[in-house]
């Protein structure tokens, strides 16, 4: 018998994460016969250890998943288990995505005080959020919004719109989906109104290239269509060279739903046309440039969104938010 060893960050959100791919995996090893035990360890990140300052102030990319990754070269884990969000769009050589499971629900949400929808929201109303995508689409919508910044993990800026620092914070709904937590979402933001980040609601599975073994197992576990879908917008992520803490976002659905609902109906996304929309924006959303192509193939309709936003002048905007 074989113990993997599993990588996480020590949030709640993260171990609760792992511990539901655990728990699939090893349901996937009794189906079909894999000799593997499991068990977690637990890795602070760069992202992790910095809590006073925006990511966008700390800047670099893979800030939630560095140490993570080098502990898997290390031979220190086998596997990780990252919010596909927070992967860079390029894996160090000799890494691999095992494994792109179902995707839950990919929007970003509302949580309010006094509220029940980003309309009602007072003039002035104060808004936490770190994320540049997030309060430049915010601004974009409600340019009279006080948008400050909140870091911590989910239950930290929970208790802080409680405590009366923020009237509303904005958060991925697929976190508190996955803590159990979705009673607390006050309104949902469509993609069309707040395009979430690049993978959002998607995990990646992680692994080493080499490891024939476990990579049989985590192939039983992937979701191909959810891996198309994220595969288009990771691809439109690294024709900007961006990473999370630039204001680029990006959704991708099949023809016929979004990649969740085109999950569950199972099959393969064979013969089906995937839309892809990228947006750019400037942090105070003075300006939100975006794009909607349509394509077969992920690879060539990343580069194509992303092509079309760098002719209007998408290279720009980040360059100027980088400094």
């Amino acid at each position: 018998m074989r113990k993997i060893i599993v990588g996480s960050r020590q949030s709640a959100l993260a171990l609760t994460q792992t511990g539901h791919v655990i728990a699939d995996l090893e349901r996937l090893c009794e189906e079909h016969g894999f000799d593997f035990t499991f068990e977690v360890h637990k890795i602070v990140t760069k992202g992790d250890r910095i809590l006073d300052v925006t990511l966008s102030k700390v800047g670099g990319k893979g800030l939630f998943v560095k140490e993570i990754e080098q502990a898997m070269l290390d031979h220190v884990i086998d596997m990780a288990v990252h919010s596909m969000k927070d992967m860079p769009s390029e894996l160090p050589e000799g890494l691999i995505n095992g494994a792109v499971p179902r995707r839950v629900d990919p929007r970003d949400c509302l949580i309010a005080t006094g509220a029940a929808s980003l309309a009602e929201l007072p003039q002035g109303a104060r808004v936490g959020t770190s994320s540049l995508r997030r309060s430049s689409q915010l601004a974009a919508l409600r340019p009279d919004l006080t948008i400050e910044p909140v870091r911590g993990n989910i239950d930290s800026r929970l208790k802080k719109l409680e405590s009366g620092e923020y009237d509303a914070i904005l958060l991925a709904a697929a976190g508190l989906f996955r803590m159990g937590w979705q009673d607390r979402v006050t309104a949902y933001l469509p993609p069309e109104q707040c395009l979430p980040a690049v993978g959002q609601g998607a995990l990646g599975i992680e692994c080493r290239e080499d490891d024939a073994e476990l990579r049989k197992l985590l192939a039983l576990y992937n979701d191909e269509q959810t891996a198309l879908t994220v595969a288009a917008e990771r691809t439109f992520l690294g024709a900007l060279n961006g990473g999370c803490q630039v204001p680029i976002g990006a959704y991708a659905v099949l023809e016929g739903g979004g990649s969740g609902e085109a999950a569950e109906q199972g099959g393969t996304a064979a013969g089906k046309s995937i839309t892809l929309t990228g947006m750019v924006g400037t942090p105070d959303g003075s300006v939100i440039l975006k794009e909607t192509c349509t394509g077969e193939d992920p690879v060539k309709l990343g580069q194509e969104v992303a092509g079309k936003l760098i002719a209007r002048g998408a290279e720009k905007i980040l360059a100027d938010v980088r400094g």
